[in-house]
C-alpha cells in the first residue's frame, strides 16, 4: 500500500479566502505578463499598443490571444501601414505583441510566437533622430540659470547632471542625497535605471561642484534618504520635501532654458563621449542600454560634415 502524502496544515491565519485563492489561481498568463512590466511608461505604451491590436481583431478576453495566427498579425501590420503609421511606430507595436507571446510560450500557454517571421519595417537610418546640441550651446545652457538664486543653483545642477552623465529624467528624479557617494575615493552617482537595474557613474567634477553648491544653499544635504532635487516652491500643498516630477524637469527646466527635450541632453552626452573616443561598449553600460545597437544610434562620427569627401576635393 503506497504511503500517504502528508498534509501540512498551517497554524497561521489564512490571509486569502478560498474564493480569493481560486481567483488568483485562475489569473491568465496574459495578465501576469502585463503585471510584471515594471516601467510605468513601458506599461502605458504596451497597453495602448495591445488595445489597438485587440480592437482590430475583436478580442474580448485575454485567453482569446491564444487563438491568434500570423495572418492576424500581417493584417494588423497592413492596417497600420495604410493609416500612415511610421516605421518606428509599427516596429514598437509589433515588439510589444511579440513580448507578450514570448511570455506565453515560456508558460506553455501557446505553442509558438505568431509575431516571429512577420517582417518589421526597416529603420530609415542607422542614426538616431533625437537632436544633440553642440559644445558651445551646452556651455551656454549651463550658464542660463541665475546662479544667485536657489532655483538657479538647482537648475544648473540638474542640467549639469543630465549633460555630463547622460541619464534619463526619471533616473534623475529618483536620485536621493545619499546616491552621491564615494567609491574607491571617487565620487559616484548611484543610478536606478530601467528594469530595476542599478549602475554607478563617476560624478563629473563640474556636476559635482554644482550639486554641492545647490545642497549648501538648499540646506538638505544631511537628509541622506531624501530626494536630491526638490521643488523650490509649491503653491498648492506647500510641501517641498519630495522629488521633482519628470514632467517638471522637462517643462520648467530643460524646455524653459533650452527649448529642447531632456532626451536631447542624453543624446548630447552620448554623442560627445563618442566623439572624444569613448569606447562604445563603455558608453552602452554608462547609458544603461540593454543592446549596443541602441547606443550606436548616438554614434554620429561617420556623419560629421567636416569629414565629408566634399572637403577633400581640390581643383
Amino acid at each position: 500500500m503506497p504511503a500517504k502524502i502528508p498534509v501540512i496544515v498551517s497554524r497561521v491565519t489564512r490571509a486569502l479566502t478560498p474564493v480569493q485563492f481560486q481567483h488568483l489561481a485562475d489569473v491568465p498568463p496574459e495578465l501576469e505578463w502585463f503585471a510584471n512590466i515594471d516601467n510605468e511608461k513601458t506599461r502605458r505604451a504596451y497597453k495602448i499598443d495591445l488595445e489597438d491590436f485587440t480592437t482590430f481583431t475583436g478580442i474580448l478576453a485575454p485567453e482569446d490571444m491564444r487563438t491568434i495566427s500570423r495572418s492576424h498579425i500581417l493584417a494588423w501590420r497592413k492596417k497600420l501601414e495604410n493609416e500612415g503609421s511610421s516605421p518606428a511606430t509599427i516596429r514598437r507595436k509589433l515588439s510589444a505583441l511579440s513580448s507578450l507571446y514570448d511570455y506565453l510560450c515560456e508558460h506553455n500557454a501557446v505553442t509558438h510566437n505568431p509575431v516571429k517571421g512577420v517582417k518589421r519595417p526597416k529603420s530609415n537610418s542607422n542614426e538616431g533622430t533625437t537632436p544633440a546640441i553642440g559644445d558651445a550651446e551646452a556651455r551656454a545652457l549651463l550658464d542660463r540659470p541665475d546662479a544667485t538664486t536657489l532655483k538657479g543653483k538647482r537648475d544648473r545642477a540638474i542640467l549639469a547632471t543630465l549633460l555630463y552623465h547622460g541619464i534619463r529624467r526619471e533616473e534623475l528624479c529618483t536620485l536621493r542625497v545619499k546616491d552621491l557617494e564615494n567609491r574607491q575615493g571617487v565620487a559616484h552617482l548611484r543610478i536606478f535605471g530601467k528594469g530595476s537595474k542599478i549602475r554607478f557613474l563617476p560624478a563629473h567634477p563640474v556636476a559635482q561642484r554644482l550639486i554641492n553648491e545647490y545642497l549648501d544653499h538648499a540646506g538638505h544635504g544631511e537628509d541622506a534618504d531624501g530626494p536630491l532635487f526638490r521643488p523650490v516652491r509649491n503653491n498648492r500643498t506647500k510641501e517641498l520635501n519630495k522629488a521633482l516630477h519628470p514632467n517638471a524637469v522637462y517643462e520648467n527646466i530643460v524646455r524653459h532654458y533650452g527649448e529642447i527635450g531632456v532626451h536631447s541632453l542624453r543624446a548630447t552626452a552620448a554623442t560627445n563621449a563618442l566623439d572624444h573616443e569613448a569606447d562604445i561598449a563603455k558608453v552602452q553600460e554608462w547609458l544603461g542600454h540593454a543592446n549596443i545597437s541602441t547606443t550606436r544610434l548616438y554614434d554620429r562620427r561617420k556623419s560629421r560634415p567636416e569629414d565629408s569627401p566634399t572637403f577633400r576635393v581640390r581643383y
